[in-house]
């Protein structure tokens, strides 16, 4: 057969259409191939060390061990805050076949998991990472932990694991004080972000609510430790590369004696009080009691909402801290330091006579001001107004001389400022000025928001606008009877460190010196020795086999009328008068200085023996007997803090010379 020969197709448009579309695409696909070749090049060698960084991440991982949290002490090393383990309920979700929510529901079986599990299990879900370990239930009991234990093996990703948790020996002995840790909340969350330490708590359910526990959560929460571990493509821990282990907090070691706490108890018994005592040559608290109080082990895991309900709603205010918080008029235990402002503002000398007689009234007035004593005192000195506690005499002198020159001088001793104990929240109090009541009362008529002469009256005895909490005015007494060395005070005598076998010790060192003549401090410090002896309105409490000065305070809570007198029956128990005595001992060189409210307690002299039994006791017995066992005493505590942040600022400087040590093995040693 004949080859046809080919026929070239016609140089037509179609054609030529044909072969620009054609032109194109291979264009396009060159182009394509290109870009891509030049984006490899770009991740493989301009990039190479970036995304090997990242592959390595992604491939390693730390996992968080949380700490362990310090303990908190007595002077003596008797645990008031201490941790014990427990078996927590754990998932991690990464390891759980199938719903979550089916093997929790499977796990019903074994454990009692209620609602408030499972919501703190969501919050938990949400912030932890798929191969973390969350929390169902933190604490399973014995039965729940031997029934669960034998049937792990079915629940893949569920394990039981062992945690720390706190306890509070004394409860409501130590409430006030020490605080109490709870659950880390959102709020709690935001504060850790705002301070960059939200790392630190990876893993920590609780945190810090009140008190010591709060003041010095960044030293008693320690630091965490992590595992090192390999991951593969699923996500999945292949191995452990490395761990680096916790860093359990620092122990507090406290100034204050339990036995001289439970003294201080079961004196008040059940009255409403606050008791404070201080070192006046160190700042130490001795005893700190504020009734009536709670029992801090109810918060640990979440307080059930009746029992917040009845504490909240409760007229007595357990919940309050008296001490720190707790602002009453100071009534007669105010005027020691009036004298002394009488004195330095040159209104006073020491032998200057001034009538004292059954009433007074401002001269152009026909409204008297009484005396406690309806025939009054006659004419007496500054200190024997002190002993007797003259009402009139005060009226007097502190009407004459004037809140504007007076304040300088009260302010010395602290009045209406923090003292700056480490514990949060302190109330400042309130030491009453003109600018003070122009700012105060701000939203009434110009007149009324003006200081009037009138109102230095009732202020000269301790009444009127002023208001202090216990706190202020046992720290006042120490200054005062320190001979004008002020020690700011404080709960925390030694701060432990158990991971690097040192202690801390707390230097007492003077924050400033109250700059008044020393003959000033002698006359009142003797004016005030003369409250117990014979004429003084503590007499009661004289005799004691060592030297003691006091005063005593009856504060008004509501105001009788002109004409009236004063009668506690037919008042209701919240309207009675409070009773107030302060004291120190010895005189020569005071070890102890005390501030006592009873609430509604009557006349001052009511608290005056309360405070000698408790100077009896510390000076008697503690100081010289010996070193007791103490109920709750479980050994040795465990580890804790050092406290300088601009939140919390402590002007309390480690002991020089005294910085490091080796911490015994057994705990810490008695002093």
């Amino acid at each position: 057969m004949k080859e046809q020969p080919t026929t070239p197709l016609p140089d037509t448009q179609a054609g030529k259409d044909f072969k620009l579309r054609l032109g194109v695409a291979f264009g396009l696909i060159v182009l394509a191939f290109g870009a891509l070749a030049a984006r490899f090049a770009y991740l493989q060698i301009d990039q190479h060390q970036n995304y090997t960084a990242r592959a390595t991440t992604n491939r390693i991982t730390l996992i968080p061990t949380p700490p362990v949290r310090g303990e908190i002490v007595d002077v003596n090393g008797v645990v008031l805050a201490r941790n014990y383990p427990v078996f927590s309920l754990e998932l991690i979700p990464k390891q759980i076949d199938g719903k979550i929510e089916d093997t929790i529901e499977a796990l019903r079986a074994y454990v009692d998991i209620s609602e408030a599990d499972l919501k703190r299990f969501k919050k938990f879900r949400a912030e932890y990472r798929s191969y973390e370990k969350v929390p169902l239930k933190l604490k399973l009991t014995t039965d729940e932990a031997s029934q669960l234990a034998p049937h792990l093996y079915r629940f893949p990703g569920v394990e039981i694991n062992a945690r720390t948790f706190r306890e509070y020996p004394f409860g409501p002995l130590t409430a006030h004080f020490l605080g109490y840790i709870g659950r880390i909340s959102d709020k709690d969350q935001e504060k850790l972000k705002e301070e960059e330490r939200t790392a630190l708590y990876r893993g920590t359910t609780h945190i810090g609510k009140s008190g010591l526990e709060s003041y010095y959560e960044p030293q008693l929460h320690g630091n965490p430790g992590y595992q090192e571990v390999e991951k593969d493509a699923h996500g999945d821990i292949v191995r452990v590369l490395r761990s680096v282990p916790q860093q359990s907090g620092q122990t507090l070691k406290l100034a204050l004696d339990i036995r001289l706490q439970q003294e201080a108890d079961r004196l008040i018994g059940n009255r409403r009080a606050a008791m404070v005592a201080i070192d006046p040559q160190t700042g130490g608290v001795l005893t700190f009691i504020s009734k009536p109080s709670f029992n801090p082990n109810l918060f640990l895991d979440g307080i059930d909402s009746e029992t917040w309900k009845q504490l909240n709603e409760d007229w007595q205010r357990p919940l309050l801290n008296r001490v720190t918080q707790g602002l009453y008029p100071p009534g007669s235990t105010f005027k020691p330091f009036m004298g002394m402002a009488l004195l330095e503002s040159g209104k006073l000398k020491m032998n200057t006579i001034v009538p004292a007689p059954g009433a007074w009234s401002i001269p152009g007035s026909t409204h008297l001001f009484r005396d406690s004593v309806r025939r009054g005192h006659g004419a007496v000195n500054l200190s024997t107004a002190i002993q007797v506690s003259s009402d009139t005499f005060f009226y007097r002198t502190g009407y004459e001389t004037g809140i504007e020159k007076l304040r300088p001088y009260l302010a010395e001793f602290g009045f209406g400022e923090a003292t700056g104990i480490d514990l949060p929240n302190e109330y400042r109090g309130i030491l009453p000025s003109p600018e003070w009541k122009e700012k105060r009362f701000a939203k009434l008529p110009p007149k009324q928001r003006q200081w009037h002469p009138a109102e230095m009256v009732p202020v000269s005895i301790g009444q009127g606008y002023n208001a202090y909490t216990p706190m202020q005015m046992a720290h006042a007494l120490a200054s005062l009877v320190n001979d004008g060395k002020v020690y700011r005070p404080h709960l925390v005598k030694e701060m432990l460190d158990y991971n690097k076998q040192q202690i801390t010790l707390i230097e007492p060192k003077p924050t400033r010196q109250i700059p008044f003549k020393q003959e000033y401090f002698e006359y009142i410090k003797n004016a005030m020795r003369k409250v117990v002896g014979p004429g003084g309105t503590a007499r009661a409490i004289g005799g004691a086999p060592y030297t003691l000065g006091g005063k005593t305070g009856t504060a008004q809570v509501v105001q009788i009328k002109q004409g009236k007198t004063y009668n506690a029956a037919a008042l209701r128990e919240q309207h009675r008068d409070h009773a107030w005595f302060i004291g120190f001992a010895p005189v020569d060189k005071p070890k102890i200085a005390v501030a006592l409210i009873l609430e509604n307690g009557g006349w001052g002299a009511t608290a005056a023996p309360l405070v000698r039994k408790l100077m009896d006791y510390y000076l008697l017995t503690l100081q010289g007997g010996a070193n007791t066992a103490m109920p709750g005493d479980q050994g040795a505590p465990g580890s804790n803090p050092i406290l300088d942040s601009e939140e919390h600022i402590i002007p309390l400087q480690p002991a020089s010379g005294f910085q490091t040590g080796i911490v015994p093995a057994s705990g810490v040693s008695a002093p």
